[in-house]
């Protein structure tokens, strides 16, 4: 009752806007009272109405009250608080509507934090309490609030449903199973309950599978853009160092003509300036000469002239002025068409060239598989046809069926000629290689058989030839309990659904492995993402004398 007391005692002194003990508490003439500044804030907001209103009756005023401070209720709520009393509950502690309420709550009911399925009611903290402390309801089941307990209530005998009829899928009452569900095949719910658990646990496994194959598939696309950014990066720096060492080169080459060029054209200029000189000289001679004779041609003194004629007379023209000849250079001509003929041949290369170079850059190709495929049918599109190579086998294996079935003995025949068997474990890989996608399917009889794929270069003999002891080989090791999956010398434990057939999916490009039970449905047992860098092969390995496996006809 005290609780009781101090409950209705701290809603009382609590302002119902902010939820927590008054704070300069005023109360307003229909008497409710509030913290001064949460009722200001309040009728602040309802200044532009020119009404204002009680947050809790709706009375209203006009027009705007003027508050005071009421001085014996702070008094009064400042003693209270050195006793201790806190502020009533906030209202997120009432249950609303979508909460499930305290069954044992009076008045404005709290929010349940428990339910019980023994009780059949809801409690909050308060009321949960006697469940924690009492031995009486040692036993008694807790769990989340919920709105559905009557459901659990038989509407025909007014009993808890603790049997479940499986017959039927329902839940019931004891008396249902001795009345309407007599002679079905009934089970307690908690068995039922368990079994189902079992299931849903598996259904969990491969979701959670699933969920850690597309985050590994996720973070194998970002490493695939990460790759292409920088190999893109990478080719455009590259290309942009070597069509600028091109264009270096061919303004080398202009430069190299254009200097040759003027040099030649100097030492033409020159040339000619030399002869033109020397003609210009011997012009000047020969105008001298002519003067002398055009002088002679004028004297009217015959005695005179006949004096002077064998001198002037003795005088010849030039011998160079006949040996000048003059042609058109084609030298420069002869440059522009060859460097003409050199641009031509250069665009033809460009053209056919840059057709080749255009072709060798690749789309971008995801290094990921298609989504795998969930029937068997579609599988089957990629079933090949595999046969063991006796070259291979381990001498206490025998084969048969056209190198299909793989059989252990317990005495060996003794083999002559090239071998490249496998020494010391009962073990075969295939004759073809497997590149690409293929699927095939392997049965088995017997104690066990190791699944495997591998290399061809893995080792023959000791310790690490054993398939899934090395990091050449991937396996899956069948035994009539469990399977196990080895690589490098790491086992996984893998649980699921046991067959004596095992399906084999391998996306060689997108570095995908999948080992599957093959029954009426198939079942994912183990998936591997990783990089293959050799082309596989197919392995079995028989590790007792009268096991036997089959690779199975597919087509």
């Amino acid at each position: 009752m005290a609780q009781k007391g101090d409950q209705l005692d701290s809603e009382a002194f609590s302002c119902s806007i902010c939820l927590d003990l008054l704070k300069d508490p005023v109360t307003t003439s229909c008497g409710h009272s509030y913290c001064m500044s949460c009722i200001k804030d309040h009728w602040d907001q309802e200044d532009h109405k020119g009404i204002h209103s009680c947050p809790q009756c709706r009375e209203t005023f006009i027009p705007r009250p003027v508050l005071k401070k009421n001085t014996m209720l702070a008094a009064l709520v400042e003693q209270l608080k050195k006793t201790g009393l806190q502020a009533a509950p906030a209202d997120h502690c009432y249950a609303g509507p979508e909460d499930v309420a305290c069954d044992f709550c009076s008045g404005r009911k709290l929010k349940a934090i428990k339910s019980c399925l023994f009780c059949l009611a809801s409690y909050c903290e308060k009321h949960l309490q006697p469940h924690y402390d009492s031995a009486a309801f040692q036993k008694h089941k807790l769990v989340e609030p919920s709105k559905n307990l009557q459901e659990n209530i038989c509407s025909r005998h007014d009993e808890v449903m603790k049997m479940f009829c499986r017959t039927d899928q329902k839940c019931i009452c004891y008396l249902c199973s001795v009345d309407e569900h007599k002679g079905h095949d009934t089970v307690s719910a908690a068995a039922e309950r368990a079994e189902r658990q079992r299931e849903l646990e598996v259904r969990r496994q491969t979701i959670q599978q699933g969920i850690q194959d597309r985050e590994k598939d996720v973070k194998l696309l970002q490493q695939e853009v990460e790759a292409i950014n920088h190999s893109a990066d990478k080719t455009v720096e590259d290309n942009e160092k070597i069509f600028s060492q091109l264009i270096r080169l061919i303004q080398k080459r202009s430069s190299d003509m254009k200097q040759q060029i003027r040099s030649q054209q100097e030492t033409e200029v020159s040339r000619v300036k030399e002869l033109q000189e020397k003609l210009e000289q011997e012009i000047t001679e020969l105008k001298r000469r002519d003067a002398e004779l055009k002088q002679l041609s004028h004297t009217e003194d015959h005695n005179q002239f006949l004096h002077n004629y064998p001198s002037v007379s003795a005088l010849s023209e030039s011998p160079h002025s006949s040996s000048i000849k003059t042609k058109p250079l084609r030298y420069f001509e002869d440059v522009t068409a060859a460097v003409k003929e050199l641009r031509d041949k250069l665009q033809d290369i460009l053209r056919d060239e840059w057709t080749n170079i255009s072709l060798t850059v690749p789309e971008a190709q995801v290094l990921l598989s298609e989504p795998e495929q969930e029937s068997r049918d579609e599988f089957l599109k990629y079933s090949c046809e595999i046969s063991m190579d006796p070259n291979t086998a381990n001498r206490y294996l025998v084969l048969s069926l056209q190198n299909r079935k793989i059989t252990a003995v317990a005495q060996f025949e003794s083999y002559h000629g090239p071998s490249d068997k496998f020494t010391q474990w009962w073990q075969v890989l295939s004759r073809e290689s497997l590149t690409g996608r293929c699927y095939w399917e392997v049965d088995w009889r017997g104690k066990g058989v190791s699944v495997a794929v591998s290399y061809k270069n893995i080792s023959r003999a000791g310790s690490e030839s054993k398939f899934g002891y090395n990091d050449k080989s991937w396996t899956l090791n069948c035994s009539q309990n469990n399977f196990t999956f080895w690589h490098n010398n790491i086992s996984t434990s893998i649980s699921g659904p046991g067959s004596s057939r095992i399906g084999v999916y391998l996306d060689h490009r997108a570095g995908v492995l999948s080992f599957y039970s093959v029954s009426e449905t198939m079942t994912l047992l183990h998936r591997v993402q990783t990089t293959f860098t050799q082309p596989l092969h197919a392995g079995v390995g028989v590790y007792w004398p009268g096991v036997s496996a089959e690779l199975c006809k597919l087509k």
